[in-house]
């Protein structure tokens, strides 16, 4: 407790000295700088602005409020970390739970590692950190992963090596960011694994991607039903779950296929379920293509 109590005195007393005008740090070549960077020191959280850069944009309540109860019995025990930004005002990198949890319970200051970074470093630090965290969603992890790539031009191989994962499991996350929209949520929200993502991907059709996702939903599929019910979608074009029985395609099917086919000048795609109810779907490839369609259904009538 000793111990704990002179690194808390320690943290006030770079405090006040952060707050001396004449010794305003601005880079590590600085005037006691070396006091400063790399040391906890508690700030003012008045003093502390979030960062632009946080790439997660929601925090659960309820673990925030179970975090603030912690803080309040035990205090921060893991400092946040920010950077400089100009005379008494500093930048979250990582920590945001941290800061927000202080800030519920009407805490004044809050222990920090200072950071002397540009943007580029800052939003590399965020990211970085944020994608080792065990709670975050796959596509939380995915956006950060593809922000490294836009924003700070890392390699695969660059992103593999800062962040400690094999390139291939890089790779798995980057490739939901090809999933429908709504698929996306549905993984945000809790509702699809990572597992029934991965399996999505290898539907190309939006609809019928759609189509897989709300069966998995409503029949609450496993990760290897639904991996069992895309391998039975390419093998028969028709969206079944893996223990329906595959049947014999209707001869009338067949038939109009193949005439709506040659009517349209398209590959048409028709789906039928056990029922009897189905889907046609005819693929345009531009706007112009559209509009030949268009005319060819509206001349019918």
């Amino acid at each position: 407790m000793a111990k704990a109590t002179k690194k808390q005195a320690l943290g006030r007393g770079l405090s006040a000295l952060l707050k001396d005008p004449e010794n305003d740090i601005k880079s590590a070549e600085d005037k006691n700088a070396d006091k400063v960077v790399g040391n906890i020191i508690e700030l003012d959280l008045g003093d502390i602005d979030v960062n632009p850069f946080q790439p997660r944009t929601s925090f659960n309540e309820e673990t925030l409020r179970e975090l603030a109860s912690s803080i309040r019995e035990l205090g921060v025990i893991q400092p946040i970390t920010v950077r400089k930004m100009s005379f008494g005002k500093y930048q979250l990198v990582s920590g945001e739970r941290r800061y927000r949890a202080s800030k519920l319970i009407g805490n004044a200051t809050i222990p920090a590692y200072i950071r002397i970074a540009n943007d580029n470093e800052s939003l590399t630090m965020a990211l970085v950190e944020n994608i080792q965290r065990q709670d975050l969603d796959p596509i939380e992890i995915a956006l950060s992963y593809q922000r490294l790539i836009d924003e700070i031009n890392l390699t695969q191989e660059q992103m593999s090596d800062r962040v400690g994962k094999n390139r291939s499991t890089i790779t798995n996350y980057l490739r939901l960011l090809k999933l429908d929209p709504i698929v996306q949520t549905g993984m945000r929200d809790g509702f699809l694994s990572m597992g029934h993502g991965r399996a999505l991907i290898n539907v190309d059709d939006t609809s019928d991607q759609l189509d897989i996702y709300e069966k998995i939903l409503q029949e609450k599929l496993s990760v290897r039903q639904t991996e069992a019910l895309v391998k039975n979608y390419h093998a028969t074009s028709i969206i079944e779950t893996p223990t329906e029985q595959k049947e014999e395609t209707p001869k009338f099917i067949k038939k109009g296929t193949k005439e709506f086919a040659e009517y349209f000048g398209a590959k048409v795609d028709i789906k039928v379920a056990k029922n009897g109810r189905g889907k046609i779907s005819i693929p345009f490839s531009s706007e112009e293509d559209f509009n030949r369609l268009q005319k060819l259904i509206n001349s019918a009538k």
